[in-house]
């Protein structure tokens, strides 16, 4: 009985310490020009749920996640159409963060919107991820996310240690390919969307991106609290190794999404840095993406 018990309470406090590995929050909106019926907000809120239960209550990886590890992750489908009855076009902004060591700020890893998102979904549609088989197009959709996220958050925290994971989105990629939905092709008019932002991670090019990545976070940011200038300067040296990509891929969508998602935390951080260093900062931020430099330049005011 005694036995019995005992791993009862260890089952208990296995479900207690681990959990899945995503904490995402998820929401659908939709725009005023889209008419909807009742049907349709009560299928939307079904899809919302959906949505959640899938993202959260989803194994991903084999590793264990306690609770408070959980990767914090947002995504929010916002509908501007409805071509057909239980089919919803739109975008999907998707973001995600990781906790910096030895303070409570917590740094973006990604930050992009899905321009391109067609969905259909009906009434009691049950989401379930089958690696190596499309199933249907919201569910390919948010498992791409949930790896894609992985992928950034382990590569943030070793050097490459997302590799797994992006061979995962990928594979996703190659799977939904002759679905027919938008997003996946290579052939698309814009070079943003799923395809491209996986195929080019796993590019050789792209080594200097996954390098910054990993220096960025863990020499630089979180290295913050012991020697903030030496940390600085890791960081501008790890922003440094996107000019190889720069100069082959101007205006890539890995490298523009990457330092668009850190410009306000690098001016937090330059605030009380010298008038040189931040010359030096927004010089490189503007080679490495010169359709915002107006962004930049606010980083020397």
């Amino acid at each position: 009985m005694k036995k019995i018990l005992f791993l009862l309470f260890s089952s208990l406090n296995i479900l207690t310490f681990f959990s899945q590995e995503l904490n995402c929050k998820v929401d659908v909106l939709s725009d005023a020009k889209v008419a909807l019926s009742s049907t349709d907000k009560d299928i939307i809120d079904q899809m919302k749920i959906a949505m959640n239960d899938f993202m959260n209550n989803t194994k991903w990886t084999k590793d264990k996640f306690a609770t408070e590890e959980r990767i914090n992750c947002v995504l929010q489908f916002q509908i501007t159409g409805m071509p057909t009855p239980g089919t919803f076009t739109g975008t999907m902004q998707v973001q995600c963060s990781r906790p910096v060591f030895n303070s409570s700020y917590n740094t973006t890893l990604l930050n992009i919107a899905d321009q391109d998102v067609t969905i259909p979904f009906q009434r009691n549609t049950v989401l379930l991820y089958t690696p190596n088989q499309f199933r249907d197009n919201l569910t390919s959709i948010l498992a791409y996310y949930a790896y894609l996220i992985l992928g950034m958050d382990y590569d943030s925290f070793s050097l490459k240690g997302g590799s797994a994971y992006f061979i995962e989105a990928q594979q996703i990629v190659t799977n939904a390919q002759s679905s027919g939905f938008p997003g996946w092709m290579s052939n698309e008019t814009s070079k943003k969307n799923r395809y491209w932002i996986i195929d080019n991670a796993q590019q050789q090019l792209f080594e200097p991106l996954r390098e910054c990545f990993y220096e960025y976070h863990r020499k630089g940011l979180d290295k913050l609290y012991e020697n903030k200038v030496e940390s600085k300067k890791a960081m501008y040296e790890a922003l440094n190794k996107l000019s190889k990509i720069a100069v082959s891929r101007p205006s890539s969508v890995n490298v523009t999404n990457f330092v668009q998602s850190k410009t306000l935390e690098i001016k937090n951080l330059y605030f009380d840095a010298s008038q040189q260093e931040k010359t030096d900062m927004v010089n490189l931020l503007k080679k490495l993406d010169p359709v915002n430099t107006s962004k930049y330049q606010e980083i020397l005011n």
